[in-house]
């Protein structure tokens, strides 16, 4: 999300060039199946900070009726474009232009660590609770602070200017619940470099899985990821 950034309107044209095609359709298949698994089409789906919309693209595909929030104007120009179906919303997620209960599900991805201070995290994570449903579901997938992968990967992409805050896991369970969504599954997933080469995908994606897998390793895992119910 580019929530507080105004360069995002500048590098909306080329940010989905600044990770390889083969890594992005990695993370692409992982979060749509992961979605797709916990909440099956059909289903009204806001991703909050959709940026240029390649997620929320991936799931009107499967079926989902896709609204993506973004503050840059720049980025759901590009979402527009490219994915026409997905309703296209310009609103900071602090303040979401959507009435209670509105959504099956509201989702975002590597988004929080753009909003950054800490009022504002918090207030985006109610306003996710607020919009869904009782019964509905949030999801968060955001960098795991645990991971020490991301200040190098953050100084090499363009949407990153130094800024950001990753946010500590039990920040974002503590937002959740503010906003009576109850978190019911927490776990860390992806560990997949964003620069591996094409030819080492495989070896790199099985190593992932195995990380996944493994008490202690598990907790080093690129992203925190955690679906919460509302109430």
């Amino acid at each position: 999300m580019s929530e507080g950034n105004p360069h995002f309107d500048e590098v909306a044209a080329h940010y989905d060039k600044s990770l390889p095609a083969h890594v992005v359709e990695h993370y692409l298949e992982k979060r749509a199946a992961y979605v797709a698994e916990h909440r099956p089409p059909p289903a009204r789906v806001l991703d909050l900070g959709c940026g240029t919309g390649v997620l929320a693209g991936r799931l009107a595909e499967l079926g989902y009726e896709m609204v993506g929030a973004d503050p840059s104007k720049g980025m759901l120009g590009e979402m527009r474009t490219r994915f026409p179906t997905v309703q296209a919303v310009q609103a900071s997620g602090t303040d979401l232009p959507f009435e209670d209960g509105e959504f099956d599900l509201a989702l975002s991805v590597a988004t929080m660590h753009h909003i950054g201070d800490p009022a504002d995290v918090h207030a985006a994570l109610r306003e996710m609770g607020r919009v869904v449903r009782p019964g509905g579901q949030v999801l968060l997938w955001d960098h795991n602070p645990r991971n020490p992968y991301w200040p190098y990967i953050m100084r090499r992409v363009p949407q990153d200017v130094g800024d950001e805050r990753l946010i500590p896991l039990e920040e974002l369970l503590s937002g959740l619940r503010a906003g009576g969504a109850e978190p019911v599954e927490v776990q860390q997933l992806g560990l997949v470099p964003d620069f591996t080469p094409s030819s080492l995908l495989g070896v790199a994606a099985a190593l992932e899985r195995l990380a996944e897998r493994t008490p202690g390793i598990r907790k080093r895992c690129a992203h925190n990821v955690v679906l919460a119910r509302a109430g």
